[in-house]
């Protein structure tokens, strides 16, 4: 997920660039030519918060993943010692290990594909900032980077929102895919995890004698399934996630109508259906903006293949994401 930076990017982003036209070829040259090159100190702090977050994102879904499979997931808390939780996560320890790698490695290729694309393009970007979520089923919120994405184009703002879910997916898929392979009925669920299309005809075309049926989480089909919710998320084209860049780049202003009406069908179904998981989201969209700012030039030509490829991946919250999210049951 790329977010705008409400803040200066660290000292060792590249200056910003104005563009000089005149009667000679064209050149750019550097808004301030005369910046000191950063201190090593300054270096050293722009990596500190996002190293320091990935080591306790990985903690958190390695505790999370210990619990995997487990009906622990919604005992009150306060009936377990910590000693007891600890020992039981310990003895669990291969469960949890299993689990962070393939949900820490669906994370960092979305977040590297935003981060390396961004940088190709000179987009000053920040490092990936990982969200923890201790004590709950997932140990994540996901993850982000700032980027000034004013300074990108029209195309350069294309690549940067596709390179991270289709880096995602890459990943994702494989892990999804043994997840499945290895999945078993859960009889009498506690918490259900709704399919979304993609983990259905993965289902039906590996394990058509559980299609239909709820499933006992193992930890790679749990990271393949918040695999799919997060690419599903992030390709919502409003605002400033991924798909918003992508559905501004293909519809430039009228992006605003699509973001306008996705929205408004968010908070319809949330009031409909009295299923409030997404709250947060509808909150988090509000406060970025539901509209898209303009690039830094939206003339530039997209090509014939980056519009088919644009529109095919706008399919890709249909195909991974189910609005019902997480529902409880034989509570």
């Amino acid at each position: 997920m790329t977010e705008p930076s409400p803040h200066p990017l660290p000292p060792d982003s590249p200056p910003d660039v104005l563009e000089l036209s005149d009667a000679s070829p064209s050149r750019s040259v550097p808004a301030f030519p005369h910046r000191p090159p950063p201190h090593p100190a300054a270096r050293l702090r722009s990596w500190s918060l996002p190293l320091v977050l990935f080591g306790l994102t990985c903690l958190s879904t390695l505790w999370s993943g210990a619990f995997t499979n487990s009906r622990l997931d919604l005992t009150p808390w306060i009936d377990w010692g910590v000693a007891d939780l600890t020992m039981l996560a310990v003895s669990r320890w291969d469960m949890g290990l299993e689990y962070m790698l393939a949900i820490m490695g669906i994370l960092l290729a979305h977040e590297m594909g935003h981060f390396l694309t961004a940088r190709w393009y000179h987009i000053p970007a920040s490092l990936p900032y990982f969200i923890p979520m201790p004590l709950s089923p997932f140990g994540t919120m996901g993850a982000l980077i700032l980027m000034r994405g004013n300074q990108a184009n029209r195309r350069e703002l294309f690549d940067v929102g596709l390179a991270g879910p289709v880096a995602g997916l890459v990943v994702c898929l494989p892990v999804l895919y043994w997840g499945v392979q290895q999945a078993v009925p859960d009889p009498q669920p506690m918490i259900v995890f709704h399919h979304p299309l993609l983990l259905k005809g993965m289902i039906a075309w590996l394990r058509p004698d559980l299609a239909g049926k709820p499933l006992v989480m193992s930890p790679l089909l749990m990271a393949g399934w918040l695999g799919l919710l997060i690419t599903g998320l992030n390709m919502l084209p409003v605002s400033q996630l991924d798909g918003g860049h992508v559905c501004y780049a293909l519809l430039g202003r009228r992006a605003h109508l699509v973001a306008l009406g996705l929205f408004a069908a968010g908070v319809a179904f949330m009031l409909v259906a009295q299923h409030y998981v997404w709250l947060l989201l509808l909150v988090l969209i509000l406060l970025l903006g539901i509209r898209h700012p303009p690039t830094r030039d939206d003339s530039v030509p997209l090509g014939v293949f980056r519009l088919v490829v644009g529109w095919l991946s706008l399919l890709l919250p249909v195909l991974c994401f189910n609005p019902m999210g997480v529902t409880f049951q034989n509570m």
